[in-house]
């Protein structure tokens, strides 16, 4: 998944990350480390709260000591977050956040990180911390390939320039090194040729695509494509162009979405696949839109019935029977294929538990609850479990549980708080209960029935 910038961040999840910047202005630097642990939580992509919650633990660090302990602490952290590394990413990037809480400068750490960030395709973030490490190990061969990798990804190219330079100095005949050169070198030339003139008016973009009806496709194709003559047309140039270049995914890539566009799922369904199949790899991104697709199509033959036919509640029912039969078979499909992902056994977890399937829901929320990016989402859904069996004594633990993990007040803790109550309710214990709907009450007096429930309370209270 690529970095996120604020602007593409949730609302409630921006708000948690504006009230950290506040609490560095307050110098509250420990409820700012919570606040923007708990945005990457939710959002691990979000760079500005990476570098938010990096210059927070540096400053909530000077003047601290006790290196012994955070020594013993992080050698077992880091352990545990080179084993998640290969199965969940995400997990070991929370992992190494939680070391340099305690430890800004650890070099592990921040090499676990960075791995973790390349992994998850997080360019950005591995710099953050790659820069932090060769600073402190700058004779580390294989810290500074890798920082050049990450910054020729992202196009810093002078950057990894230097860096190779530097250590083609102390090997100069190094083959992979001089390979490694050349080809940002040739990137650099590539990319530098023309555009510096077009950039300063002396040029155009138009002047550097040797092909001008190529050049017409690619300023239609950066519009919306809301006119269907438009539409067509582009996907008529696409179509010829890959006649031509059968091998080029860029073109099936933009192929697939214009059909995506179009509402026609199946041919867009077809050219994924092509990609699938001629790059040999299972791409993540791609088995992603190939889902996104799936459920498109499903959503849209839904739309597509008539209202007023007789038997339209009957189909509905139907197509939507159908989806969640299908979404469950293509979950547990990956579940078989990644039995340690544990974000894998959360997602199955939700569906069987959509299903009413509450005994498989149960075994696969309770792998799925130590996944930190989903454990409160995780024991939030087991409890209901519980609950709907009638477990009521270890649903409210696995709630109050859940809620002792909570530092913040926001939809998922009002969720987690009336379902607590609602529990006790079950178990005619009023007077707990209301104090769980009093709770959301005095933040939020819309929240679902709270209000009701609160006022019916005092009023029969006289």
């Amino acid at each position: 998944m690529p970095e996120k910038v604020l602007s593409q961040i949730s609302f409630s999840t921006r708000e948690l990350y504006e009230k950290g910047l506040a609490a560095v202005q307050k110098h509250n630097l420990d409820y700012a480390v919570t606040l923007f642990g708990q945005v990457l939580k939710l959002e691990p992509a979000f760079y500005e709260a990476r570098e938010a919650l990096r210059a927070s633990q540096h400053q909530r660090a000077v003047g601290k000591t006790s290196f012994f302990r955070k020594f013993v602490g992080s050698a077992s952290a880091i352990t545990r977050g080179q084993l998640a590394l290969r199965a969940n990413p995400l997990e070991a990037l929370v992992i190494a956040e939680e070391v340099l809480n305690d430890d800004p400068g650890n070099v592990s750490a921040h090499e676990l990180l960075a791995e973790a960030a390349i992994a998850a395709g997080f360019p950005k973030t591995a710099i953050l911390s790659l820069e932090v490490a060769f600073k402190t190990k700058p004779n580390d061969r294989q810290l500074a390939l890798n920082l050049a990798a990450a910054h020729a990804l992202l196009g810093n190219r002078a950057r990894a320039e230097r860096i190779l330079r530097d250590l083609l100095r102390v090997d100069p005949t190094d083959p992979a090194l001089n390979e490694k050169l050349k080809n940002v070198l040739a990137d650099r030339t590539m990319r530098e040729q023309g555009y510096d003139q077009a950039e300063t008016g002396q040029g155009s973009y138009r002047d550097l695509i040797k092909d001008k009806s190529e050049a017409v496709a690619l300023e239609q194709a950066g519009r919306t494509v809301k006119d269907a003559d438009v539409a067509a047309n582009l996907r008529a140039t696409y179509e010829t162009q890959l006649a031509q270049e059968p091998g080029n995914f860029r073109l099936l890539r933009e192929l697939a979405e214009l059909c995506r566009k179009q509402d026609d799922f199946d041919q867009a369904l077809a050219y994924y696949q092509r990609i699938l199949d001629g790059s040999g790899i299972n791409d993540p991104l791609i088995l992603q839109l190939i889902r996104d697709t799936r459920l498109a199509k499903f959503d849209q033959q839904s739309k597509s019935l008539d209202p007023a036919a007789p038997d339209h509640e009957a189909r509905l029912a139907a197509i939507r029977t159908e989806r969640a039969a299908w979404q469950l078979d293509e979950v547990k499909r990956r579940a078989d294929l990644n039995p340690s992902d544990l974000g894998i056994r959360f997602e199955l977890g939700e569906l069987y538990f959509q299903a009413g399937k509450l005994s498989e829901a149960i075994a696969e929320l309770q792998k799925g609850q130590n996944n930190p990016n989903r454990r409160i989402a995780a024991m939030n859904l087991l409890a209901q479990c519980f609950a709907k069996r009638n477990m009521n004594d270890l649903a409210a633990r696995k709630f109050q549980e859940a809620l002792k993990e909570k530092q913040v007040f926001d939809d998922e803790a009002k969720e987690l708080r009336y379902q607590l109550g609602c529990v006790f309710e079950k178990m005619g214990k009023t007077e707990e209960a209301i104090e769980q709907f009093k709770l959301i009450y005095e933040q939020d007096v819309s929240y679902r029935d709270v209000m009701t429930k609160v006022d019916a309370y005092y009023a029969a209270q006289g």
